[in-house]
């Protein structure tokens, strides 16, 4: 794609008079932890044990820890630049390393847990991690990884047992809770020039290698504040960090929560299947923020559907994002117990807040009850500090509020504008601007409404269908519980939408039945004419939809020298 037509997205400086401020003092993330820790010191970071019960302390306490593991760190040989991994769980230990490791300089290497093994060791040859700090639980993986990173120089083990009952073959280990006795927990904190890399974060690389983003302290810095007054956070509220910090920063929740000197809930180690604990802590330690997907939260509101007395949520605030949320996911919460399902957009590459959907006050009264909950289901709108422009197939700006689809393309302070040791990667960053590959449109109120993936979009007959509307309005039928819609090579119309179902137990339902639901939102040219019924879906490391599978095992489906 030519941006020929877009803005150049230079960014062209203009100096005016010198300023009397402390400019030249780095926006760095040691100064949120110490911030809290000197002005909330007894404020709670609850945390679940590896038993699966819960413990607690405070800020103080979290603070001095992070000084003893950032003065052992350095006893390591770690350097300011040095690259140092984790594989860990929501943990309190993990919640440590985000400012230890950065607080001296080095890089947090996030390490994704549903990558495959070998595009995760790639990650840690690619990123020339040094140390890997690493769950007891999670062993079997780092055993299976030190094969083929051999430029790992050392692992910590992190187990409330002692070392001597740890059986592993990692070599050399050293043991985490014996390095914080041994070192001082006094330590002057450096400080860090603003633009040096706090973390590491790779993509999950559906297409070719991880692509490695590097976030610097400055954009963190500038993402919670923005995260944090979007959402509306204050000092009474208590967040829960759902969404795993092994990817995208934890949304940035661990930052922001910190700034706003929250009450903190790490839920430790979880499954989608099993939501109940989290959903008491939520319920018993009075959480107002949370982030995670559908895939978290519709558990979640079976177990409230379940109890006999429905909690009062009207102060949670939960963060949705990697699929759309259903309307009957956002209407069970709010109906049950007052809480509002608010759905967010971004990507590893945004750190990764984008959009986030709050209505608007003039769009109370504009719009009738059933408009404002079809607006929620849009991506929102872009908060503040970020530039969010749609362009077409020709490169060409598409005007807010044409309604027109485009691929969705964003700039701003914590938005990458390259890929690390990736020069072939160029043409994801034009003009300023990276390029999502996401399909959408905004509307005429400002809000971003997602469509598709360009490389998911279908293109039927010189027209296109979006997969991502058909999913949804597909899963809003009571007895689909999972659906996926792609495009098929077809010999007439070039592509054909084939929908996937899953019902629910014990449902019945026919192809007919599945296309008259969608004739009400889709014309009877994009009806798909094959509606496929299986009992599972194919989903990627990171749980998403493996659209690449489906097209790939049913590519010949109108191939006219095979059968239908």
């Amino acid at each position: 794609m030519a941006f020929d037509n877009v803005d150049s997205g230079a960014i062209q400086l203009v100096r005016g008079a010198p300023s009397t401020m402390g400019d030249d003092f780095p926006l760095n993330t040691t100064t949120l932890i110490r911030h809290g820790a000197r002005t909330n010191p007894e404020r709670e970071i609850v945390y679940r044990t590896p038993e699966g019960g819960w413990d607690r302390y405070s800020y103080l306490d979290a603070f001095k820890r992070m000084g003893r593991l950032a003065n052992a760190l350095r006893g390591l040989g770690v350097q300011p630049g040095d690259r140092v991994g984790i594989l860990d769980w929501n943990s309190r230990r993990h919640f440590e390393l985000y400012y230890a490791i950065p607080g001296i300089a080095a890089v947090m290497l996030q390490m994704n847990l549903r990558l495959a093994p070998a595009d995760l060791a790639y990650v840690v040859e690619h990123s020339q991690a040094s140390l890997i700090a690493v769950d007891e639980t999670l062993l079997p993986v780092a055993e299976a990884l030190a094969t083929q990173a051999p430029g790992v120089r050392g692992w910590i083990v992190m187990s409330d047992k002692p070392l001597s009952e740890i059986t592993t073959s990692l070599a050399p280990i050293y043991h985490y809770e014996e390095m914080l006795a041994q070192a001082d927990e006094d330590i002057e904190w450096p400080f860090i020039e603003e633009t040096s890399a706090y973390s590491a974060c790779y993509t999950t690389g559906t297409t070719g290698r991880p692509k490695g983003v590097y976030y610097s302290h400055r954009a963190i810095y500038l993402h919670s504040l923005s995260l944090a007054s979007n959402i509306g956070m204050s000092l009474d509220d208590c967040t829960m960090i759902i969404t795993p910090m092994f990817h995208g920063q934890g949304w940035g929740l661990p930052q922001a929560a910190v700034l706003m000197a929250n009450k903190i809930v790490l839920p430790g180690r979880y499954v989608a299947e099993d939501t109940a604990p989290l959903t008491e802590a939520i319920i018993r330690e009075g959480v107002t923020v949370a982030n995670g997907a559908p895939a978290i939260f519709g558990p979640m509101l079976e177990h409230i559907r379940a109890r006999e007395t429905k909690p009062d949520l009207s102060r949670l605030r939960l963060m949705s994002g990697a699929t759309e949320p259903p309307l009957s996911l956002m209407k069970g919460f709010y109906d049950l117990t007052g809480a509002e399902v608010i759905h967010a957009y971004g990507a590893t590459e945004t750190t990764p807040l984008v959009t986030l959907n709050r209505l608007k006050p003039s769009l109370r009264e504009l719009l009738d009850e059933d408009q404002r909950w079809d607006m929620k289901r849009k991506q929102g709108l872009p908060v503040t500090g970020v530039e969010v422009i749609i362009v077409d197939a020709e490169g060409r700006e598409v005007p807010k509020g044409s309604s027109a689809i485009g691929e969705v393309c964003m700039r701003g302070p914590w938005v990458s504008t390259s890929y690390h040791d990736m020069p072939d990667s160029a043409d994801r960053f034009l003009n300023g601007y990276w390029r999502s590959g996401d399909v959408g449109a905004i509307d005429e109120f400002g809000y971003l409404k997602l469509t598709d993936r360009l490389k998911d979009v279908i293109k039927s007959g010189g027209e296109w269908i979006s997969s991502i509307d058909m999913e949804n309005l597909l899963v809003a039928h009571p007895l689909i519980r999972e659906a996926a819609v792609v495009g098929v090579p077809h010999p007439q119309w070039q592509e054909r939408p084939v929908a996937f179902v899953v019902l629910e137990p014990g449902a019945a339902l026919n192809a007919d039945e599945v296309r008259r639901h969608l004739s009400g939102a889709f014309a009877k040219w994009q009806l798909p004419e094959t509606v496929i019924f299986t009992d599972a879906i194919p989903k990627t490391s990171v749980g998403k939809i493996d659209k690449k599978v489906l097209r790939a095992e049913n590519r010949d489906l109108y191939n006219p020298t095979q059968k239908d």
